[in-house]
């Protein structure tokens, strides 16, 4: 992995990791994009719970669903729609001195 690799990595936003989290459970993104919301999943906790909500959510509705597929125009609204929907949950620590 490059150094450029990395900065990659540190400077994806929570925000655009949660939008296309269901890209990568649906495996409908490229090798790098994998490799790179993956490496963002793998080292930010808050997206990683995020990621494990939304894949147990996924398993769920495939177990209910029986298999059926939306109809194209469904999951392209859903997937609008899930997008506009994200909230990122931010936590600030405030250190004190003595």
């Amino acid at each position: 992995m490059s150094a450029n690799d990395e900065s990659e990595f540190e400077n994806l936003d929570c925000s655009a990791v949660l939008a296309d989290i269901w890209l990568l459970l649906d495996n409908e993104c490229d090798a790098g994009a994998r490799s790179r919301l993956e490496g963002h999943v793998n080292a930010c906790p808050s997206c990683l719970e995020h990621y494990g909500v939304q894949q147990q959510l996924k398993a769920l509705i495939s177990r209910k669903c029986g298999g059926e597929h939306a109809p194209d125009g469904l999951r392209e609204r859903l997937r609008v729609e899930l997008r506009r929907s994200v909230t990122v949950r931010q936590t600030t620590y405030r250190l004190e001195s003595d």
